[in-house]
């Protein structure tokens, strides 16, 4: 049995929908129903319920949940092992972050951790969505992952920073004068969504205090968000480290009451950590302390 097969099915269940998951593993969706229909065949007895809400475990499949992610786990760890040995290094720490964490925070933690530890190799995979960091550390394919906290999933959480959020307005927007946006003028106002997943830490806020803004409909990455707001299409909401470096052409106040993303560590066990990570761990804490304002 293919351990692709397992990972697909998981990604799939994770992620609730086939198109979800084909775009994150690089399949088309019918590929992936045709994968999945095979892997029905070889156990013998239907893994998924398929409807217009998405897709799920049947009651055989949650039996097997459990060991699939087991095996799957198992199946990383002797990867992981197998590429050590390979390796002129003595271990290799896996990390994924998100795409801001990874411009602004990473190459500061890695240039500090390799003058700490130079036997120490660090693999860094960039997430262009908030669940797959989630996953590959689920499925034992991430040591470390640097993201903000989601509700799903067993993990162990070490924190960060707040990174906070501002309102991203056109350039020629009249803020008569105010120093902060107001969460509530959101309120029925055109608003563009950050995509890959970055929606659920907004609408998190916007929930909290019963805002409805008028969302798009759009599935566009961060550049282009910032881009259609400085063509006056509409407005939207992101954090200092996702804007820094790309204001051209729009305006930012922070929203009020102030609000912000929590962004940290998650690994599968602080007690099962390797001397590495736990120095990487000790590392990143002390790297974005010192980088914080």
């Amino acid at each position: 049995m293919e351990s692709k097969k397992l990972e697909a099915l998981l990604m799939a269940v994770d992620l609730g929908s086939f198109t979800k998951a084909a775009e994150v593993l690089g399949y088309t969706q019918s590929g992936l129903t045709h994968m999945m229909n095979s892997l029905e065949k070889e156990v013998g007895f239907t893994l998924l319920e398929r409807g217009r809400s998405g897709v799920r475990l049947t009651e055989e499949g949650e039996r097997i949940a459990p060991a699939v992610r087991e095996f799957l786990q198992a199946n990383a760890r002797l990867d992981s092992v197998i590429e050590q040995v390979a390796s002129s290094r003595t271990e290799i720490i896996r990390v994924s972050a998100y795409a801001s964490i990874a411009m602004h925070w990473l190459p500061g933690i890695i240039q500090r951790f390799r003058e700490e530890c130079p036997d120490v190799n660090v693999d860094i995979r960039m997430a262009d969505h908030v669940d797959v960091p989630y996953e590959l550390l689920a499925q034992g394919k991430m040591d470390a992952i640097l993201v903000s906290p989601q509700d799903e999933g067993r993990y162990e959480w070490v924190h960060l920073a707040d990174d906070p959020m501002f309102a991203v307005l056109p350039k020629d927007f009249d803020t008569q004068g105010m120093t902060a946006f107001p969460l509530a003028a959101f309120e029925a106002r055109d608003f563009i969504m950050p995509s890959q997943g970055f929606d659920k830490d907004i609408m998190r806020i916007f929930n909290r205090i019963g805002v409805k803004p008028h969302i798009l409909p759009t599935w566009v990455d961060d550049p282009t968000v910032i881009s259609m707001v400085s063509h006056g299409l509409g407005v939207s909401m992101m954090t200092e480290l996702t804007v820094r470096g790309r204001t051209d052409g729009v305006k930012l106040l922070p929203v009020e009451p102030a609000s912000s993303r929590e962004l940290g560590l998650a690994v599968r066990s602080l007690d099962a950590a390797s001397d590495g990570l736990r120095h990487f761990i000790d590392c990143t804490k002390r790297v974005v302390a010192e980088m914080q304002p």
